[in-house]
């Protein structure tokens, strides 16, 4: 576990607004004894944040602070050595991220992010995960609102099920409230690299082991009805599905032959016509480079909405699964998904990694990999409901 290390968690990115979220979360829930520090480039900016923390417990008045610059791999490697656990807000991740992750790898020290981009992970995998492997270090992407729901709420309903048949599960996503412009600046990018993507993916599927004797399957699906979503599902193109798959190929509960479709859960039949409008002209409006720049532009990384504006949010994420004969409807709640619940989730991902008794995993994980019911356990104790609504 590397006890010597100064720290037990470095977080990356406090300076940003998801990042300053996830600090004060730890601030208000960090467990007695935690060794912390906070790591950016400008430490002018690291010391604005620390002098805010230290509003909500004074003892944070004298929190370190490492200066780290993601351009800069030395600074990274020097933050790496020191610490257990990294934590990084830090995005786009295809742009700013694998110094960090390489860093990691080498170092041997656990590591986790908010990432949504399959690119990024993919090339990850490529390029880091044997490393991870010889030094003991957990790499865990997604583990914000993409993908610690659909990653977990799967699990948790694959669990009420049978194991020794075929098993099949729908998720359908509906939130109310603004995603963050991290995920708008990564969605852009992923939308504009469609075919570097695709080349990323065939490179992991290359060198990645498939599970001998079981069938595991993310598949699109179709718009259409959907009564346990309480209106339309339109397939929803996130990284979600790939961690569930990830996820289903590792775990033998998931049985010998398991599909997962991801959906948003739409109420009206208009708004999934003119979302698919938009949609199409947003994918033919990033690939002009002009427009891409003007797009991006629209929403810039460190802004975020009001504390009242965030308090009205929500998500629920209702999963449907069938198998030996059976079907249960379970659904994964909460509130905030794109800035309150996710630095929640990112910041309970690390101290569970950093503290809690967990399966023995290195190279690139997942999270129900790498902690499974710890962090299901932590999320719940935090006000992030897992609940069976039916069984028949």
């Amino acid at each position: 576990m590397r006890d010597d290390r100064p720290y037990d968690l470095v977080l990356l990115g406090a300076t940003g607004f998801t990042g300053g979220l996830t600090a004060e979360y730890l601030a208000r829930h960090a467990p007695p004894g935690l060794r912390w520090a906070l790591a950016g480039r400008n430490p002018g900016k690291l010391a604005g944040v620390r002098e805010r923390l230290a509003g909500i417990d004074k003892s944070l008045a004298e929190l370190p602070l490492l200066t780290a610059d993601v351009t800069d791999p030395a600074s990274l490697r020097a933050v790496a050595e020191r610490a257990r656990v990294v934590a990084t807000t830090v995005g786009p991740y295809l742009r700013h991220g694998e110094p960090l992750v390489a860093a990691c790898a080498a170092a041997g020290t656990d590591y986790v992010d908010i990432t949504g981009e399959p690119e990024f992970v993919d090339l990850m995998y490529v390029r880091h995960h044997a490393e991870a492997v010889r030094t003991g270090a957990r790499l865990v992407h997604a583990c914000g609102f993409d993908s610690v729901p659909p990653d977990l709420g799967v699990w948790f309903t694959v669990r009420q099920l049978p194991a020794d048949g075929p098993i099949s599960v729908d998720g359908y996503v509906r939130a109310g409230g603004r995603f963050s412009a991290g995920t708008y600046h990564s969605a852009l990018t992923a939308l504009s690299r469609a075919g570097q993507a695709q080349r990323a993916a065939r490179a992991r599927r290359a060198v990645e082991p498939r599970p001998e004797g079981r069938r595991i399957r993310a598949v699109p699906g179709r718009v259409g009805r959907a009564p346990e979503a309480g209106g339309w599902a339109v397939p929803l193109p996130t990284i979600d599905p790939r961690i569930v798959r990830r996820s289903a190929a590792a775990r033998p509960e998931y049985g010998p032959d398991f599909r997962y479709r991801h959906f948003a859960a739409v109420k009206r039949l208009p708004t999934v016509l003119a979302a698919g409008v938009g949609l199409a002209a947003l994918v033919g409006l990033v690939k002009l480079p002009p427009a891409r720049r003007w797009l991006l532009g629209r929403l810039s990384p460190g802004q975020g909405p009001s504390g009242e504006q965030r308090a009205r949010s929500w998500f629920r994420v209702r999963f449907v699964g069938t198998g030996g004969g059976r079907t249960v409807v379970t659904e994964v709640a909460g509130g905030d998904p794109g800035y309150d619940e996710t630095a929640k989730m990112l910041a309970e991902s690390a101290l569970c990694l950093a503290f809690d008794d967990l399966p023995p995993t290195a190279g690139q994980v997942t999270t129900v990999t790498a902690m499974g019911e710890a962090l299901l356990e932590r999320l719940t104790r935090a006000g992030i409901t897992f609940r069976v609504l039916r069984r028949h």
